[in-house]
């Protein structure tokens, strides 16, 4: 089985030796489940509860959750818990069916966005959104040419695995596909940034008219989360204008970047200075529930919404749109944008200063609560190894982290949105602790 960048990068191998209860239930897992699954770290953890950024597993060990953005305002919050369980005891039903609750909450999510971007469509992954973005942007500019960036990850369909190169093993690249380099704030110069992906993306564009497939879609992640998390806010303007010049949607990914996540403002575009035409988001959505959601300009939907009957059956039900509900409330109630902002801040400051000097470590760099710290080798270059080993000793010490980018070579720092002071400080003590034992 060929290697996956997103997948294998912090995996469990059967190389590294568990104690026999774990064993057991790896066992067991490899004799049920489909191969293609995979655990993290060296040492996996079995998992039984959770409260705000915290872990239990089956010894009742705590661990801090440094990564976890599905459940975005914490583990288990109470006010979630809540409106799930009462909207399931009362109705669960599908979107063929008056509700209020989706429309209440379509009006709440609207609102977040630009003004331009004005209509909302449920789905229940990330993936489908993205795959049904894709639909609607190809029947909008009637052409089917994507634009991706290098090491991009948009879901597991066989629509978004086709733009999802990070997924690697066996995974194809579709033919109607072109991928750029993202903008490596580490390596290329700030002031060269903007131009460089630029005029990549132009030469892309180029490339898929003078094959015939003309250009749909510009989709990226705005924070480019897998391709190593480049938080430069001066990249996608000129980028999204040349797009447009050539007839094109931009699609903006905020699976990861959404609800907060950047500490100043709801959404990752917002910093960039552009109005998406098509807007998909995920994961942090319920925070832990499975809805996603399209939201796009009315007139972006038009041809689909001409000749497509779309209807999903799980998609946007009371018991998710509850969830969904919910989760803004917490948002707004505990100002966790703000705190996104503050702790996030808190958290790269430390952390630059525990890393100062050191010689593994090539950057600290994020926005809010979505940092990476770039691993390299002693000659500079990126230390897949290094990172993943730094992964682990993390984890050893009981918080959660990952890695991400091209080389794995980044560790991603993702916490839930309700991350504190006190987290900060946890974390920064363990994480000097494990940079001391891994190098």
């Amino acid at each position: 089985m060929g290697f996956s960048n997103i997948m294998d990068s912090n995996s469990y191998s059967p190389d590294h030796p568990v104690d026999p209860a774990t064993g057991s239930l790896i066992a067991a897992r490899d004799q049920l489940l489909g191969p293609s699954y995979r655990l993290f770290y060296d040492r996996p953890i079995h998992l039984v509860r959770g409260v705000g950024t915290k872990l239990y597993d089956i010894n009742d060990a705590c661990f801090l959750d440094a990564y976890n953005n599905v459940a975005s305002v914490g583990h288990c919050h109470p006010h979630v818990v809540q409106a799930v369980s009462r909207q399931l005891g009362t109705l669960n039903t599908h979107t063929r069916y008056l509700h209020s609750g989706i429309v209440d909450y379509s009006e709440r999510l609207l609102v977040t966005l630009p003004e331009q971007v004005n209509r909302v469509m449920y789905a229940c992954t990330g993936s489908e959104v993205n795959d049904l973005a894709l639909r609607i942007a190809e029947m909008h500019t009637g052409a089917k040419g994507v634009v991706i960036t290098r090491d991009a990850y948009h879901g597991n369909t066989a629509a978004v695995t086709a733009i999802s190169p990070s997924l690697g093993g066996r995974t194809s690249i579709g033919e109607h596909v072109r991928i750029v380099d993202p903008p490596d704030s580490y390596r290329i110069p700030a002031g060269e940034l903007a131009d460089r992906f630029a005029a990549d993306v132009t030469t892309a564009i180029a490339d898929l008219n003078a094959a015939g497939i003309g250009l749909s879609a510009l989709i990226v992640d705005t924070i480019f989360s897998s391709d190593g998390i480049y938080p430069d806010p001066s990249v996608l303007a000129p980028t999204v204008a040349s797009v447009r010049r050539a007839g094109g949607v931009f699609i903006a990914d905020e699976v990861q970047p959404g609800f907060g996540r950047t500490g100043e403002s709801m959404w990752g575009f917002v910093r960039h200075g552009v109005v998406p035409d098509i807007v998909t988001m995920g994961k942090p959505m319920g925070s832990g529930m499975p809805i996603a959601a399209v939201a796009a300009r009315a007139d972006v939907l038009e041809a689909f919404g001409d000749g497509v009957a779309y209807f999903n059956t799980f998609g946007g039900n009371p018991v998710t749109i509850a969830a969904a509900a919910a989760v803004l409330d917490v948002i707004e109630d505990e100002k966790l944008i703000a705190n996104a902002a503050d702790v996030g801040r808190l958290l790269r400051d430390e952390l630059i200063l525990v890393t100062q000097g050191h010689p593994r470590i090539g950057e600290v760099r994020g926005t809010g609560l979505y940092i990476g710290v770039e691993v390299v080798a002693d000659s500079g270059d990126p230390d897949r190894a290094g990172a993943k080993a730094l992964v682990n000793a993390m984890r050893e010490r009981r918080v959660l982290i990952s890695v991400c980018g091209h080389d794995g070579s980044v560790l991603k720092i993702r916490p839930p949105l309700v991350f504190s002071r006190s987290d900060v400080d946890w974390f920064c003590t363990e994480f000097a602790s494990a940079l001391a034992s891994a190098f």
